[in-house]
């Protein structure tokens, strides 16, 4: 497996590519090409990046109604940024339980810090904690008994 600096560019890297795909309906392969050219993108794990665009992509509608569950709004309303981070850490955690819940958190605020409005990281967090709970509620749960002892 890479680096955590290549891992965390290539999640920078798909959210772009999602960004992309929400917002302009781009096909999946024009996306991956345009975004490949980026000046630093050999600094990315390609395939980390290919696997969580195209996983995230591809699973969009599920990761929507997961979302859709805890947010007061319809998905329809979230910003582009937002919903491009919540589809990617909505793929990490439903397709990647390799990666730590806590990790998928903390990667999706630095991204909505990076690219989102001032206080987009807050709704996202917020958002991900319910779905974290949801989607890998033994492993919050033993967090949470491993924090109380």
């Amino acid at each position: 497996m890479s680096n955590p600096k290549a891992r965390r560019k290539a999640r920078e890297f798909a959210v772009q590519g999602i960004y992309q795909w929400l917002v302009a309906g781009n096909d999946i392969a024009p996306i991956e090409e345009h975004v490949a050219q980026s000046p630093d993108f050999d600094e990315a794990d390609g395939s980390f990046f290919r696997e969580r665009l195209r996983g995230a992509i591809a699973n969009a509608a599920a990761h929507d109604a997961e979302i859709g569950r805890h947010i007061e709004r319809r998905v329809s309303e979230l910003s582009p940024v937002e919903h491009a981070v919540l589809l990617l850490a909505g793929q990490e955690l439903a397709h990647h339980p390799e990666v730590p819940y806590r990790v998928v958190i903390n990667e999706a605020i630095e991204l909505t810090k990076a690219f989102g409005g001032s206080e987009g990281h807050r709704f996202v967090n917020g958002v991900l904690d319910r779905m974290a709970a949801a989607i890998r509620a033994t492993e919050v749960e033993a967090a949470r008994r491993k924090r109380a002892k």
